[in-house]
């Protein structure tokens, strides 16, 4: 499958690279449930997830920034990250996650029985599919990837840390590879590197959690 790209433009040839990080575990991944509120907190064992991850990023990388999506399950996991390394964190709003509409508040498994009584959604182009009130993931992909090239001209040649979410990295990494099929969903706190310089992003590759997540 072919996905269009985003305009790219000159930088430095020097190799940037971002440290993509989903948030921790929240309460609505505990109990299962997409969350109405985008304040969702995370759980002591998000707490403790996002902990490891600043240790693992401190060891391994050197950081200058650290930009997070807008919601609480974020920028609670970024900040917990920002203590670790001393950076400052920057709110980028279009990394948020999917809006799931008129599944919010509502398990899992809805998501699952929706999609199977729903006439409109077509296994095969499944990415295309959105819940009422809600986005497909190609339109989290479109405005994610908006995102990431800015910061890739923003961040040339330079390594930062990206905070935000299941479907956003699953977004980011289908975008790269150009196809769905096959794309990572991190666990919580886990981390995919993803290269770039002027002229594209390279592969992305999994450093931490490479069994598959849930999306929530």
């Amino acid at each position: 499958m072919s996905l269009d790209k985003v305009e790219t433009r000159s930088g430095t040839g020097r190799r940037g690279r971002f440290i993509m990080v989903r948030h921790g575990e929240s309460e609505g991944n505990r109990d299962r449930r997409f969350t109405v509120s985008t304040e969702t907190p995370l759980t002591d064992r998000g707490r403790e997830q996002a902990r490891r991850a600043a240790r693992h990023i401190a060891r391994h990388f050197a950081p200058e920034a650290i930009v997070s999506s807008p919601f609480g399950r974020a920028r609670e996991t970024a900040a917990i990250i920002a203590d670790t390394l001393g950076l400052a964190v920057e709110i980028e709003h279009d990394l948020h996650e999917r809006d799931l509409g008129c599944l919010k508040g509502h398990s899992y498994d809805a998501l699952r029985d929706l999609v199977r009584t729903d006439p409109a959604y077509d296994p095969n182009n499944g990415w295309a599919w959105k819940p009422e009130g809600g986005e497909s993931y190609e339109d989290v992909r479109r405005r994610v990837m908006v995102v990431v090239e800015e910061l890739r001209r923003r961040y040339a040649g330079r390594e930062i840390v990206v905070v935000s979410h299941g479907g956003v990295m699953l977004s980011v990494w289908a975008h790269i590879v150009g196809a769905w099929k096959g794309a990572h969903l991190p666990p919580n706190c886990g981390i995919v590197l993803v290269e770039h310089d002027a002229e594209r992003l390279y592969p992305p590759q999994i450093f931490e959690g490479a069994e598959e997540g849930e999306l929530g």
